[in-house]
């Protein structure tokens, strides 16, 4: 009987601890970008000319969009004004990383 009411506390623990990690989060202000799949992020919603998907999806989501390809976040800006200000911004920050964003511009 006591290594039941055991187990329930230590599941009553795990839950608040997880549900607390959940719901105190902090908030990060993303660019916008469809929901991605498990596993394969967005993969899918790039057809056979990846231009052409990237280009209708830019005018759902706007210049500036997030997708998950994999498990790679990417930055995506679908215009050369939108790539300008965000370079001009931003260059020393991403000069470092050039896996999030150098080949996607």
């Amino acid at each position: 009987m006591r290594i039941s009411w055991f187990f329930i506390a230590l599941t009553w623990l795990l839950t608040l601890s997880f549900l607390s990690k959940l719901l105190n989060r902090p908030k990060r202000k993303l660019p916008p970008g469809p929901r991605p799949w498990p596993i394969i992020g967005n993969l899918n919603l790039l057809g056979s000319l990846p231009h052409e998907s990237l280009h209708r999806l830019s005018q759902k989501y706007g210049d500036l969009m997030l997708l998950k390809f994999g498990s790679k976040t990417v930055l995506i800006a679908s215009s050369p004004e939108m790539a300008k200000e965000f370079l001009k911004t931003h260059d020393a920050i991403f000069a470092s990383r050039p896996e999030l964003a150098a080949g996607w511009l």
